[in-house]
């Protein structure tokens, strides 16, 4: 219990100086597979098969995110042309209404009470004060919150590009000595330990693919079914939007909702009934189809019970929120792999005779 508390210990302090060793570490753990397969094919050094792989892998990244970055900006840019449009026409209804007998009349009662009742003046004006600087602030702190994010991100660029090398730099080293360096890694430890370790990561590999996979699946059916549905109402940038739906669909706190909410309050506004009936059915239908499969598709490919997997995010939804949805299911492969390893009988029979066994 001694050795677990000191180790925690060492792990809290030593993590926030390590991180860009153990990212290296599980960047060439990720590539491993290819730079095997690469040298086996090749015939060529294990050092030139990795420099390769990682040249590939920093190439499809960086072109990945290039394309990505570049769809947004040309969306965003089509997006601001068509809310400047819609901006325009708001201001113009605007004025109109302000224009409006009704409107008109109802300034003139208020001034008429302004002028007539001067024991109230002195109110109103300090509460129009108060509104205008209140008014002031929130948008000098907005504008403010906005700089400083950039400037933020900017002085973060030098810190995040020397990182990134010395994480390209483990992985290159880590990756060119790999076999050395996991055995190296797997001798610190007893062999009880490494056949336990074994087994829990093992199930943990497969739990971490088949939660990737079941995201992956639950993100598809979002998208496709977000893109045929806009198409059903013809809306445009159907692709794009549908895209960008599913990429939503992995943060817990925001999800589709985040794009469909506002879209479908800001076409009621505009009276466009048809529209806005169609995207709240779309949402509607994309909530039910999420809450019914995502069970299923989380118990098949971590291979878990479909029960137990809504019991796993019922509890991670209580204790931790939204997020739980995603802890809840993950905690409970992790315990499972524990439990087909016997780390707990091992613990249990550790604090009750000193020792793992018997």
């Amino acid at each position: 219990m001694l050795i677990l508390t000191a180790g925690v210990l060492f792990l809290y302090y030593a993590v926030p100086l390590i991180y860009p060793f153990l990212i290296g570490f599980a960047l060439a753990y990720l590539l491993n597979p290819a730079v095997t397969y690469f040298q086996r094919k090749t015939h060529m050094p294990r050092w030139a098969a990795v420099l390769v792989v990682l040249v590939i892998f920093l190439g499809a990244a960086t072109g990945f995110l290039t394309l990505l970055v570049t769809n947004i900006v040309v969306e965003i840019s089509s997006l601001t042309e068509s809310l400047q449009r819609s901006m325009n026409t708001w201001i113009s209804e605007l004025n109109l209404f302000l224009n409006s007998e009704y409107i008109q009349g109802i300034v003139s009662q208020l001034n008429r009470f302004y002028e007539e009742n001067p024991q109230y003046q002195n109110t109103i004006n300090s509460n129009l004060t108060s509104t205008a600087k209140s008014l002031a602030d929130t948008g000098s702190s907005f504008i403010t919150g906005i700089l400083n994010g950039i400037v933020s991100v900017i002085s973060a660029l030098p810190s995040a590009a020397t990182i990134t090398v010395i994480v390209l730099l483990a992985a290159f080293f880590i990756s060119k000595d790999w076999y050395k360096v996991t055995t190296r890694l797997a001798s610190w430890f007893p062999e009880r330990t490494r056949k336990a370790t074994s087994a829990i990561w093992s199930d943990l590999q497969t739990a971490l693919f088949g939660y990737i996979r079941a995201q992956l699946i639950l993100i598809t059916v979002t998208t496709i079914v977000v893109i045929i549905g806009l198409l059903i109402l013809r809306v445009k940038y159907a692709f794009a939007i549908g895209l960008l739906t599913g990429f939503f669909d992995l943060l817990p706190y925001l999800g589709p909702g985040a794009v469909l909410v506002p879209w479908i309050l800001f076409i009621f506004l505009q009276g466009n009934l048809y529209l806005g009936v169609g995207l709240s059915i779309l949402y509607g239908i994309i909530l039910i189809n999420r809450q019914i499969i995502e069970p299923k598709v989380l118990a098949s490919s971590i291979g878990l019970d479909p029960l137990v997997t809504l019991i796993a995010m019922f509890v991670g939804l209580k204790l931790f929120g939204v997020f739980g949805l995603i802890i809840g299911p993950v905690t409970l492969v992790i315990l499972s792999a524990f439990h087909r390893a016997n780390v707990f009988r091992d613990i249990y029979r550790y604090i009750l005779h000193g020792s793992p066994s018997e």
